[in-house]
Parts: structure tokens; C-alpha cells; sequence
């Protein structure tokens, strides 16, 4: 069955884009790729995908793209008339892609107004072996989104796009893996919005190494250190300057992408937080809001 397989890349557009393209930069551990005067696109250093952040200035702080992997063209235009069937406004139909990285894909806003990208073919990167204690992100974990409607989403998110459901935390906290990783979606009530983009760390030390890091260069923890229960990954949150939170994870768990069976964990703080030492909590996250741009086609 055509599905998606993995997350690509998150697209921004920012105000203060030079300020945001440093702290990528300098600060959360991405190598830039390539850049014009308004853009700037990055990649990790330790997974071969082209890019991970996409940064676009422009006149308000919001998503402007939410790429997704399709293993192949075909599966790109099988998504494609799914979506359509779906009732979802198409952006632009399946083509060759002239971003960098190239590949083929299309665009589409989900049911909420989230911009969404499926593509195959886009061009690998380079890579290198991490080594412990080098506290830089390996690639993108997972990315979780409010939905007005968040079973209706979750209800997208698998008949449509071919995702399947790992646990849930009681009935408002919905996790959804695309391949072995316990979760690459996960879905909360709320207005639509991107609530944070999760990347992995090699090991839990390096997850530290890293929160070491950005404090030293003035961005503290919002929330964490922390081990979750769904998916027993550990958690550092932070905001970028232009107040998008983003998250250090390590050790998340991995399963049987057609076999495992779901679980429902009753929301508690040692659910939440198995450990409960470190700082802050959910209330100390930015506070959800609809994304200014929804039902908006990015220039780029």
C-alpha cells in the first residue's frame, strides 16, 4: 500500500531571519546547505537527509511546509488522489521539484489548513559517524500537531496517508508511526498548529551535551530533563528565537511497524515524566494558537 515512510523536513517562514538562521546554525547543531538572501535550508550531520529545516523570511512567524517521504513516484501520485479524495485542497499536482534537493512531489493543505509536501526521489546528502559527547542532532524525530479535531486527524493521518496508531495518552494525545519508530506524528486537541519538531540524539548523553550547549549560548530548557512514557524517549524542550518549540530526544522506541499493538496510558506526571526531576512542564511551553498562514500557499 502507498504510505507515507518518514519526515523530511519542516519549512518556516520567519521575521527575524537572521536571527533564526544563527541559532540553527551555531546553536541547535545543523549544518547550512545552502542559502540565497531570504532562504536558508539546513541538514544535520549525522543522516543523509538533504535537508531538515527549510527558513524563508517573510512578514508573520509561522509553518510554511511540512515535508513527508513516499518511497516512490508512484506512491507520490497514489497519496496524490488520496488526498484529493480526501477533500483536501491540492497546492500543486505531483512534478519535479526545483528546491534544493530536487525530487517529485506535491503539495496540500491537510483538513485543518496545515501545509503539507509528499515527495520521492529528492537527492541524499552527506553523512557522517556522530561520536558520543558530540551533542548535535542525528535527524528529525517526530513532529506534534494541534488539531481542532484530533481524532478526525488521526483518522486522516492513517486511512489517507497510511499511518498506524502506536498508543494513545487517554483519548487526547494520539501517537502515529510511519516506519519502525514507535512515532513520527503525534496529534492533541487544540488549534491548528505545530506544537513542536523533535530531533534525535545519538545517546542521552548527548541529549545533555547538547541542553549544555544552548544554555551557554543564553537558551535554557523550557521543559525537561525528562523520559516519556509513550514511546520511553527522553525530552529536552527549547524555543527557537522566533518561538517554535523544538526538542532533543534520544532513545526512542522502536517497533513492529504492522505488529504492534496499541496501548492507552493514563495521563499522570510519572506518565507525562517517568522521572520528575527536571524543570517546567507543558504550562511552560508556548501556548498554542492557530498558525497565521493556514489555507496559505508558501511563494516557495
Amino acid at each position: 500500500m502507498s504510505r507515507v515512510t518518514e519526515i523530511r523536513y519542516v519549512g518556516y517562514g520567519v521575521k527575524d531571519f537572521d536571527t533564526e538562521r544563527k541559532f540553527y546554525a551555531d546553536d541547535w547543531g545543523l549544518a547550512e546547505v545552502q542559502a540565497t538572501d531570504d532562504m536558508a535550508w539546513f541538514k544535520t550531520h549525522g543522516h543523509d537527509e538533504h535537508h531538515v529545516v527549510r527558513l524563508h523570511k517573510r512578514d508573520s512567524d509561522c509553518v510554511e511546509v511540512i515535508a513527508l517521504a513516499a518511497d516512490s513516484r508512484a506512491d507520490v501520485d497514489t497519496l496524490r488522489a488520496k488526498v484529493g479524495e480526501a477533500g483536501c485542497k491540492i497546492v500543486h499536482e505531483p512534478r519535479d521539484l526545483d528546491a534544493p534537493g530536487g525530487g517529485y512531489g506535491f503539495r496540500f493543505f491537510s483538513p485543518d489548513g496545515m501545509p503539507f509536501e509528499i515527495s520521492s526521489d529528492v537527492e541524499r546528502g552527506e553523512q557522517r559517524v556522530m561520536k558520543r559527547w558530540e551533542g548535535m542532532p542525528l535527524k528529525i524525530s517526530h513532529i506534534v500537531l494541534h488539531s481542532p479535531d484530533h481524532k478526525a486527524a488521526v483518522k486522516f493521518f492513517t486511512e489517507v496517508l497510511g499511518f498506524k496508531v502506536s498508543d494513545w495518552l487517554g483519548d487526547f494525545m494520539c501517537f502515529l508511526r510511519c516506519n519502525e519508530a514507535h512515532h513520527r506524528i503525534a496529534l492533541l486537541p487544540g488549534p491548528p498548529c505545530l506544537n513542536h519538531v523533535a530531533y534525535d540524539m545519538l545517546t542521552l548523553d548527548d541529549m545533555m551535551r547538547g541542553a549544555s550547549r544552548l544554555r551557554k549560548r543564553g537558551t535554557d530548557i523550557r521543559w525537561g530533563p525528562g523520559r516519556h512514557t509513550a514511546g520511553n524517549n527522553t525530552f529536552s524542550y527549547f524555543c527557537t528565537p522566533a518561538g517554535f518549540a523544538v526538542e532533543y530526544t534520544s532513545e526512542l522506541e522502536e517497533v513492529d511497524f504492522e505488529n504492534h499493538q496499541e496501548m492507552v496510558h493514563e495521563p499522570g506526571p510519572q506518565v507525562m515524566d517517568q522521572w520528575e526531576t527536571g524543570i517546567g512542564g507543558p504550562q511552560t511551553m508556548p501556548k498554542p494558537a492557530a498558525d497565521p498562514c493556514l489555507f496559505q500557499p508558501s511563494e516557495v
